[in-house]
């Protein structure tokens, strides 16, 4: 299919190499050029000046930007120049209502908007191995479904518009309450006197189990942080997650709590650091 894809950060540049390899005719952009200039060097295709540029004629638009402002911005800038008929599909942690917005702005021009966050942080984009949780019209997301699969291991339609975003936002409160777990558990681990090693081989393969144990607890244990999903990243994604419950009025104790913990690594100049940085508050 003829694609573009705006936003060649640490996940959309991988993703959009996929793309690329799986045969798509791909056009990128980027607010910096020289990575969208980088980009195509790696993967050929072709680099625009601007959103509209690289969305002319395109029948899917990937979108893996900032904010609910960069989606917006892009999203107005690429309808007008997409192909009739053709597919927004936003992988930006977004909020739900900024989704339902742009689904309805898509369909006024006779498009489509699919809010697609994803799961799997950069090894899965680059392994093309991400979980990708889809929102928007059936239809839509049957046609947009075969392409993605080229950068995902699974996808899913979970609703309507915004129903992705809300999905991401349950895989946001899930992994803030493991981490927060994995934290204090090493913590308490290291003041018991026993090795987080052998802790790690003894508890992993039963019901402690875990990505996040599997993939973080060794680094834990060294205090390496300088990798992996930033804690503002977080902070931005469970900011969402409060707010959205506020307006539903779901409880979510936990969650204010570790959202808490990570504003205190982030006083200790943790900013981006992985969010498995959560073991640092406790051993400061």
């Amino acid at each position: 299919m003829k694609v573009a894809f705006v936003g060649l950060g640490v996940m959309g540049f991988p993703m959009a190499g996929h793309l690329a390899k799986a045969g798509h005719e791909v056009a990128v952009y980027n607010r910096s050029p020289e990575k969208a200039q980088r980009w195509t060097q790696t993967h050929g295709g072709r680099a625009a000046a601007t959103v509209g540029e690289a969305a002319l004629a395109a029948e899917i638009v990937f979108l893996c930007v900032g904010n609910d402002d960069d989606v917006r911005a892009v999203t107005g800038e690429a309808l007008p120049a997409m192909a009739a008929g053709a597919i927004v599909v936003d992988h930006t942690t977004t909020s739900a209502k900024v989704a339902r917005e742009m689904a309805a702005l898509a369909q006024e021009s006779g498009r489509w908007f699919v809010d697609a966050p994803v799961s799997g942080g950069q090894a899965g984009a680059e392994n093309g191995q991400l979980t990708v949780m889809c929102g928007g019209e059936a239809d839509a997301y049957t046609r947009a479904e075969p392409v993605i699969a080229a950068f995902a291991k699974a996808s899913r339609l979970m609703g309507g518009p915004g129903a992705g975003q809300l999905t991401k936002m349950v895989n946001q409160i899930c992994i803030a309450g493991v981490v927060q777990g994995l934290a204090e558990g090493m913590h308490f681990a290291k003041r018991a006197g026993l090795d987080p090693l052998e802790v790690a081989a003894a508890i992993s393969k039963g019901a402690a189990q875990s990505w996040q144990m599997d993939n973080r607890w060794a680094t834990m244990a060294q205090n390496r942080f300088d990798f992996g999903f930033a804690v503002d990243w977080m902070r931005k994604d469970l900011g969402l997650v409060l707010d959205e419950a506020q307006a539903n009025g779901a409880k979510l104790d936990m969650t204010a709590l570790v959202d808490g913990y990570y504003a205190e690594v982030q006083a200790l100049g943790g900013n981006r650091w992985d969010t498995s940085s959560l073991v640092a508050r406790l051993e400061k």
